[in-house]
């Protein structure tokens, strides 16, 4: 079956950092582009960052640029999402998800989901 496992959030105080990971296995990693996504409660859930397979070429939204940065090694079959001078705003729960390409990302992108992994700033 195809899975999508995140890991490495937690509670952090503002201004500190947090490297989250996902973890896929079930489908041929290397031909799929990988998103991250987040939702706060009571918010509609938004597109943090994009990374394609063949090039390793990435996508941000404006609102997400600067902070964050998204990896990925092929050979653990994982992506990462690197994120510096957290803020409170950021709490959120952050999901990965895998389609062909980084093309389209945002609503409605994504075929496959993972659990998602808690991040929680502290003031």
């Amino acid at each position: 079956e195809v899975q999508l496992v995140e890991s490495g959030g937690g509670l952090v105080q503002a201004g500190g950092s947090l490297r989250l990971s996902c973890a896929a296995s079930g489908f041929t990693f290397d031909d799929y582009a990988i998103g991250w996504f987040r939702q706060a409660p009571g918010k509609e859930r938004e597109g943090v960052s994009c990374i394609n397979s063949v090039d390793g070429s990435t996508y941000y939204p404006n609102s997400m640029k600067g902070r964050f940065t998204i990896s990925r090694d092929n050979a653990k079959n994982t992506v990462y999402l690197q994120i510096n001078s957290l803020k409170p705003e950021d709490t959120a729960v952050y999901y990965c998800a895998a389609d062909y390409y980084c093309s389209g990302y945002g609503s409605g992108w994504g075929g496959s989901w993972g659990q998602g992994t808690q991040v929680t700033v502290s003031s």
